[in-house]
Formats: C-alpha cells, structure tokens, sequence
C-alpha cells in the first residue's frame, strides 16, 4: 500500500497551505491511492485540476462520508487537531500523551490515514491542516470553546487596550490589530496565562476550574453567568469573554481551557481495539458450523420464498408488511420471524420480490433463483445483505413498538458501517482464536465504526447484528467463516466459491415413512419441494424438512387435477426406496372417495350416483347451515354459494369435487402472480409516475489511475487550470454560491439528465437537502423534478449552496 503521509512526510518538502498544493506534490502512487480511498472524486465529471479536485474533497457531503469510515483512534486525532487547529504533529502528540516510540509509531499510522481520505496534511511550515467540513463536525472539540482570536473578533480596540492594562501588558501600538497581537500572544503563552490565573480571586479560580472540570468530562460547554460574583474579574482580563451586545452567557476561550487543565492533561487516544476474551477454534471447526448455519438458513430462505411465492403477503395501509403476515408466513414456512424478516429484507433488496399494489409479489427474478443450487442462492441474498442500508431483523423502533418488515424505512448509513466493522473485526482476532462471546464483537464494532450505533432493541451493543450474521453463516463459533471473509471483500466469485464449498447440492430425494411422513435432509430442490407442498403440509424446516400427508392434503392435490396413479408414480420417483403402503393406501383410498358427492352452481347443486350418500350429507350436523332440500333421490340443492358449500363438506369430512357447467369435474389450480421486474425497485417512489423514459441512469465512478495520471500531467503553476464551458459559465453567473466543482457537477447533471443532490436555502431561509432530476435549465432558475416532494418544483440558481452526485 503506498505511504501517503508518514512521519517524514510531516516534516517534509510539501510547499503551500493548502489541499490542492499538498495533492500537487504527492507523486503517482500515492495521489492514485488518494483517490481510491475518496471515490467520490472520481464520478463524472472528473476534476481537471488539483484545485477542482480539493474543493471536490473538501464538499461537506463528500467530507461527511469519509468520516462515517473512520475509527475510534482516527476520530480521536481529528478531534484534538479540530481544537488545536492548524499545529505542528509535535504539539498533537503531546497534547494525546503520543511521546514514546510505540505511541509516535501508531500516531503516524492514524495520521497517514487521514491523509489518505485527504482529511488531514501537512502544509509547507510543518502544520497540519485539516478539511473545514471536518472541523465543523463538533461544537466543542475535546470539550472546548472557540478560539480567543475568533470570541473577541468583533471587541473595540478600547475593549481590548483595557484588558491589556488589566493584564499587566503594555500595549504594543494604539490600532485593534496591535492590541489584538499582544493579547494573542498573551493567552498562547501557558506560563503567563497561568501565573494569570494563580492571581485571580478565590471566586474566580472556583468558577474557572469548575468550567474547566465540565469541559474535561468532555460535556457541552456550559457557559459561565457574567454577574457570578467571580465573573467581572475574568472578564476584565480575557479569561471570559462576553458579547459585546451582552446577548448570551460569557465564554471562556479553548487557550484559558488548555491552561487549567493543567500541563499534565491529556486527550484520549486509544490507538489499540479493546481486548475481548477469545479461544482457540480450528478452521474445521467454523466450516462445520458455518456450513450448518448457512444451510440452515438456505433452506428456510427457499422455503419463505415458496410461501410468499404461492400467496403474497399483503401490507398493511400505513407500509409494511405486519406481524399478522409475518407470523402466518413463519408458521407456513416452519422457521422463526427472524428469519422470515432476513430473508423478507434481502429478497427484496436482490430483487427477487417486488410491490405490486397493496401486495409484495415475487418477481420475474425469483423462479430462476427457486431453480438454482442453494449456494447460488444464498450467494445472492448474502450479496444483498451486505450492503443493505438497514437491520432487516429490526423488529422494534426506538417507542418499543413492532416494526413492519419491508416497511420503506430511510437509509441508514450507520447499519453498512456497523456491518463492515462487524466484519473488519473479525478478521483481526488472531489466528486460531474467536471470541469466547459473539456478542462480544460489539465493543470492536464501537472501536472499528464509533458513529454506528446500535439498535434500540440491542441489550448488548450490535447484538442483533451480529445475531443476523450467525444466521447467514457469516460468522461461526465466534470467527469470520470463508464465506464472512467473501462477504467482507466484497468479492463476489470468491463468495460464490466458498458457498459452492461449504453447502451441500440441492436434495432431489425423500424418504417417505410409514407414519405418513416425508423428510428431506439440507436443502430440497424446486422441484422436489414443489411437488411435497402440492401433496402434503409442511411441519419443518431447516437442515432438515419434514412433510405430512392426510386426507385433507391429497385432496388437495386432487382437486388440482391429478390422479392417484399420477400421484403415486411422482412421489415414487423422487422416494429412497419403496413408496410405504400406508401412504399408497392413504392416496388411493382417498381417491375413491374425491367426487363422489358434485357440486355446481344453481346457487348450489349437489348431485350423486349414491343415494344414501346424499341421505348422510342431508342428516350431517355440521352441514346444516347449508340448508339442504332434496330434489331427487340423488339430487340436492342448497341456496349457499359453491365456494361456501364445497368448504363445509369438506370441513365436514367430504371430499367433494367442483363440478363446471357442462359436467366435468373443474380443477382448481391457482394462477402464481409474477411482477416483470428483474432488478430491485425504489425503497419509496422517487420520480413521477410517467417518468420519462430517455433519462439515462447514473454513470459509474472512472478509474483511479488515469485520473491521478491526468492530474500529474497538469502544470504545478496552473492548480486551478480550466476554462469553462458556455453552459458552466451560464451557471456560474446566477449560482454565486458554488464553487468550481460544483459548478462542473450541476452543469454535468443538467447537460446528461443525470439526478442530482443539492444543498438549497429556501424563500424562507431554511436550509434543505433534496435530490432532483429532469433538469431544465432556465436562468435564474431550474426547473427539476424534486424526488422528495414527487412534484415539479423550481429552484433559483442563486440559492443553491453546494452539489453532490446522487
């Protein structure tokens, strides 16, 4: 891996203050793993300078992701930079307690990070510097308040030559800017600012150190009243300072902070991951698990699928589909809600289900998916888990109450990285060991991902995530299965590899026992689950399904138009041995007894060659809401309806046949739903619903390398090189807000119909963030359709404050 920023690279040749300086310097290698790691520089149009490359970087969206990716110890760093501000990598260290070899060792590697996502670097005086975005991403740095410099800004030149008197220093010269130098120096200098504070009145020390004790606890700022009894002294002398207007409570500056904490006062910095117990596992041991998890997991997924497949669960009217249905696919299915909502969620996300009105239906994807091998399966729902903005066995919200699954709920960013740092973790735990508790893997997500958070329902951190991946097999006995590590990689033929590996082929045999049962060990296949479903109830499922037949399941059969002889041969192909006679007799018996009583629409005819069968039905307890009369000796009607009619005898214990109009028995096969979708949909709609059909779908990210070579091939003297097009020049007059890049961008999306993403201050002063598409270009304004309203809105160039790839 190219070194980026190292701690000779700290001290080095890098000329300029600035990004777009620092990145002109770095050399092929590193500027090309610069953009490896910020991909975001590399969607369309791609910058054509390094400056258009820094402000591409520096975006806040852009600054925002990268940060979602950052350890513990990386955050930790950033923040303590954020309240030093620009300083040279001795001062970081010392303020982080990083002096000794080890320590200065895992430093440099935190900070080659960052600089690496072009979050920090060093510029031409041996300061680090980092993105302003970044910076912005705390109010209160290490528990700090503003600068001196930036809290007195707007004092008089009067004001601060009365604090330089009250500090004992002469004034240097009679303008603001002086007065302001002497005063900055003053409060940079710990041994002066701390004699300062050794002479303050008892009062004032005990409010001083009483704030500097909440900011060392790291708790917002509380702000110190200005008429506390030991406030006016402080505020002659700089140690408080309040607006001038006297709106607010007085503040105390991040330098008066530094000096009470004393010299001795570190900021965190935990460069290591915490230690969790572990134990020994071998390799066979986590293929063996692993193996029985995912096959577990595979069949039950097939088996959901069926179910939803041959009726579709319905939503309720508020969004999602309710534990009504979960709990009625469940029991159909023979598997925990958990796994119905794992599999509800990956499904769709992979495509294999799509809404259709109020119902979710399979689609056209899925009955070629029912037709492959269980590990090309579970490839595809593994493939989908991975990135899946969300934790599909969620099954309370923040308010303890039921959450739908499929419910359309927002991305959450934080579940993808919760999931990689599940995952990173795993692969660090030493070879040969696992954690001695899964749920253990919790504090290493919280080190690897600290802006994850877990679940309202998690009574251990991350525990449903990790619950999710032992499901899929990802993790076994405590270690990263070959298929986690797949996963990990996001490599999709080496996961469909280690699948193929570890889960046996589809069962395409069953053996058939006399007490009416069948049972097929791992995973059946389509077509032999298929055939067990339309002739017998499933009880089980899992590494191993068991099916049982009765009367009332081969009628079903049956009714679908088969024949006994048909039955019977079907199952015998597909048995391990001999068909039991219990069953043959069950299927034949049952057989001679399908139609001998016929129903037909009159409301309802029911006519027999038998007589005293007809008698029976009519003297029939259970029968006698159809109110039957007899029109012949083997004839009876009834004014119920045929469905209702045709139910009752056979709750009865009848195996009546449905009968069509010109005689013949009707078979009653119902029609699978399909809907013709081959990629997954929208989570929610996001365009009209007469979309226009020429808008062309996203471009993918360029490449790396030939970026960083065209960059390098750009003069050093001309950073900011480039003319502007007629269209970006037209946007550029009226959007006086963006900078270059964004320029470029927005013009892109307008140019191409691609969407876009933008920063935008409404009428009213509030800021929004919307996603847009179908631009037209109408200066000052653009006309777009606006993805979160669904509706044409128009939006003034002159408003729009920044601009992101969608």
């Amino acid at each position: 891996m190219p070194h980026v920023l190292n701690r000779g690279a700290l001290i080095g040749k890098h000329n300029g203050s600035t990004l777009a300086t620092w990145l002109s310097g770095l050399d092929l290698a590193a500027l090309e793993h610069v953009l490896t790691a910020r991909s975001d520089a590399l969607h369309p149009p791609q910058p054509r300078s390094f400056g258009e490359l820094a402000d591409r970087l520096q975006r806040p969206g852009a600054v925002y992701s990268a940060v979602a990716g950052l350890t513990r110890p990386q955050l930790q760093v950033a923040e303590a930079l954020a309240a030093l501000g620009p300083a040279p990598r001795t001062t970081l260290a010392a303020l982080l307690g990083a002096t000794g070899p080890q320590s200065e060792r895992e430093l440099d590697a935190v900070l080659e990070a960052l600089a690496n996502r072009a979050l920090v670097w060093p510029d031409d005086a041996q300061q680090l510097r980092m993105a302003a975005p970044l910076r912005d991403a705390w109010d209160h740095p290490l528990g700090l308040d503003a600068p001196l410099a930036q809290l007195v800004a707007d004092a008089t030149s009067e004001e601060l030559r009365k604090m330089l008197v009250a500090l004992g220093v002469p004034s240097p010269g009679t303008t603001k800017k002086q007065r302001l130098t002497a005063l900055l120096a003053h409060h940079a200098d710990p041994k002066r600012l701390t004699a300062v504070l050794d002479s303050a009145p008892e009062a004032t020390r005990e409010l001083l150190h009483q704030r500097a004790r909440h900011h060392t606890e790291l708790t917002p700022a509380l702000h110190a009243d200005s008429a506390h009894r030991g406030a006016r002294w402080a505020l002659e002398r700089g140690l408080l300072v309040q607006d001038r207007y006297q709106y607010g409570p007085a503040r105390m500056p991040s330098e008066v902070a530094f000096a009470l904490r004393g010299p001795d006062w570190r900021a965190p910095f935990t460069a290591a991951p915490p230690l969790i117990p572990t134990v020994p596992v071998t390799a066979r041991e986590v293929n063996g698990e692993a193996t029985a998890a995912a096959t577990a997991f595979a069949a039950q997924a097939a088996s959901v699928l069926t179910v939803c497949s041959a009726h579709p669960p319905t939503l309720l009217k508020s969004g999602g589909v309710g534990s009504r249905e979960l709990s009625r696919i469940a029991k159909a299915a023979q598997c925990d809600a958990i796994a119905v909502r794992l599999v509800l969620e990956t499904a769709y996300a992979a495509g294999l289900l799509a809404r259709d009105g109020s119902d979710v239906v399979a689609s056209s994807a899925y009955d070629a998916w029912a037709q492959n091998e269980p590990a090309e399966q579970l490839t595809a729902l593994l493939r989908a888990w991975r990135t899946l903005p969300l934790a599909p066995s969620q099954d309370r919200d923040e308010d303890g109450r039921t959450r739908p699954a499929l419910a359309g709920s927002p991305p959450c960013t934080g579940c993808v990285q919760a999931r990689d740092a599940l995952l990173t973790a795993c692969a660090r735990l030493p070879a040969g060991q696992a954690a001695n508790e899964p749920t253990a893997l919790g504090q290493l997500v919280t080190w690897y991902r600290p802006q994850a958070h877990p679940l309202p329902q998690d009574t251990t951190p991350f525990a449903t995530m990790v619950r999710e991946a032992e499901l899929l097999g990802v993790i076994a006995r405590g270690a990263l299965s070959p298929i986690g590590a797949a996963v990990r990689d996001d490599n999709d033929q080496a996961l469909l590899t280690a699948c193929l590996d570890l889960l046996p082929t589809a069962t395409r045999t069953a053996r058939f026992g006399a007490d009416l049962t069948a049972v097929v060990t791992g995973t059946p296949s389509a077509s032999l689950a298929t055939l067990l479903d339309s002739v017998a109830d499933r009880e089980s499922g899992g590494t191993a399904s068991l099916w049982r037949f009765a009367p009332a399941t081969v009628r079903r059969a049956l009714d679908a138009g088969r024949g006994a002889e048909g039955i019977t041969s079907d199952l015998a192909s597909v048995a391990v041995g001999d068909l039991p006679q219990p069953l043959t007799y069950l299927i034949h018996d049952t057989a001679r007894g399908h139609g001998r009583v016929r129903v037909t629409s009159a409301a309802s005819v029911l006519h027999s060659a038998e007589p005293a069968l007809l008698t029976e039905v009519m003297a029939h307890r259970k029968l006698t809401s159809l109110a039957l009369r007899r029109l012949a000796p083997t004839v009876l009607i009834s004014p119920a309806p045929l469905d209702k009619t045709l139910a009752a005898l056979r709750d009865a214990g009848y195996f009546p046949g449905a009968e069509d109009t010109d005689g013949t028995l009707r078979i009653e096969r119902s029609a699978l739903r399909r809907v013709a979708s081959s990629v997954p949909p929208p989570r929610a709609p996001s365009r009209r619903h007469h979309s226009r059909a020429d808008t062309k779908a996203p471009p993918p990210p360029g490449d790396a390398g030939r970026l960083a070579a065209a960059l390098r091939a750009t003069p050093s003297t001309a950073l900011h090189a480039g003319s502007m097009t007629h269209a970006e020049e037209l946007v550029a007059g009226h959007a006086s807000l963006l900078s270059l890049a964004d320029v470029r961008q927005l013009t892109h999306a307008i140019t191409e119909n691609h969407a876009v993403t933008i920063d935008y201050v409404a009428a009213s002063g509030r800021r929004t963030v919307r996603t847009i598409s179908e631009l037209d270009l109408d200066p000052p304004y653009l006309y777009a359709w606006c993805h979160l309203r669904e509706d044409d809105r128009v939006f003034a160039l002159s408003r729009i404050r920044g601009v992101l790839p969608d």
